[in-house]
């Protein structure tokens, strides 16, 4: 209960640091953006007030994932991280079709900023800033490996890359090349699209109970077949519930053996495979050897 309690202290520290670092963000760049004229960073700080949404999603409705399992959710809140991350991601996305319409427009109508010092100086603050919030969510992230937060770190590197885009539109005002910035946004746009969708894909995968890689289900029948008393493996379903994998399977052990040993021998191989990363719970039947139950059965 303790370790669960810290991890769910961890993800609101990370996910407050995006909130207030995004709501900087905006403040900052939006001032500056409206006092010159700034398409480029009304564009970026309008692309952060998504991001502060997406933010306060994450810290409001993520922390339900930390949950302990109750009469209305007995196989507890892990699917609540992953729906949160597809709507980060859905979120990029649409954000990524949106720069990128938007740049369509200034390199179509063309755009009217007036240079000013205090745009790098706007860019600079909200580079840091993301870069510092970017970091901070990496590093709490590592012992929480939470899809949600990654997908708030992945957020925070595309703000990286919109604020270097307008970057280069803002040299290219000071060099009187003010169509650098469309172009650059046009470019970056796309990476945020994709980088949405790859977001979406991923956690989809979670939602609906997909399996994992092949390579995954071997390491479960490997794990199996290591005990000294089992004699065969079929049956095998291995899914995501949330971002953990389920375990099912029938095992094959000797039909003789005393009730109690057997009710050992179950145990030791749901801790077996339970043990193993990325697998949250295990269901392990055991078979009597020889019934012929399995044969017709290709053997997992």
């Amino acid at each position: 209960m303790a370790d669960a309690e810290d991890e769910r202290r961890g993800f609101t520290r990370a996910s407050w640091a995006n909130v207030l670092g995004n709501a900087a963000k905006i403040i900052v760049e939006g001032a500056a953006g409206l006092a010159f004229g700034s398409v480029a960073l009304l564009a970026d700080a309008a692309h952060s007030i998504a991001d502060l949404v997406a933010s306060i999603v994450v810290l409001v409705w993520g922390r339900s994932s930390y949950d302990e399992p109750d009469d209305t959710h007995p196989h507890g809140h892990d699917r609540i991280e992953p729906l949160t991350a597809l709507f980060v991601g859905s979120v990029i996305a649409l954000l990524g079709l949106n720069l990128l319409y938007e740049s369509a427009q200034g390199l179509l109508h063309g755009v009217d900023v007036r240079f000013s010092p205090l745009l790098f100086g706007a860019l600079a603050f909200a580079i840091i800033d993301m870069y510092l919030v970017y970091r901070y969510t990496e590093y709490i992230n590592e012992g929480l490996n939470s899809t949600a937060l990654k997908a708030l770190a992945t957020d925070c590197l595309n703000d990286i890359y919109t604020s270097l885009a307008a970057v280069v539109g803002v040299i290219g005002v000071l060099l009187g090349q003010p169509l650098l910035d469309p172009l650059a946004g046009a470019l970056v746009s796309l990476l945020v699209v994709y980088q949405g969708v790859e977001i979406g894909r991923e956690n989809v995968d979670y939602l609906i109970g997909a399996a994992p890689d092949p390579e995954k289900r071997s390491e479960i029948t490997t794990a199996l077949r290591s005990h000294p008393d089992v004699e065969g493996v079929h049956d095998l379903t291995v899914f995501y519930d949330g971002t953990v994998l389920e375990v099912e399977v029938h095992v094959e052990v000797d039909g003789d053996m005393p009730f109690r040993q057997a009710h050992d021998v179950e145990s030791d191989l749901v801790a077996r495979v339970r043990s193993l990363e990325d697998v949250g719970d295990a269901h392990v039947h055991l078979d009597p050897s020889g019934i012929g139950e399995w044969k017709d059965r290709p053997d997992d």
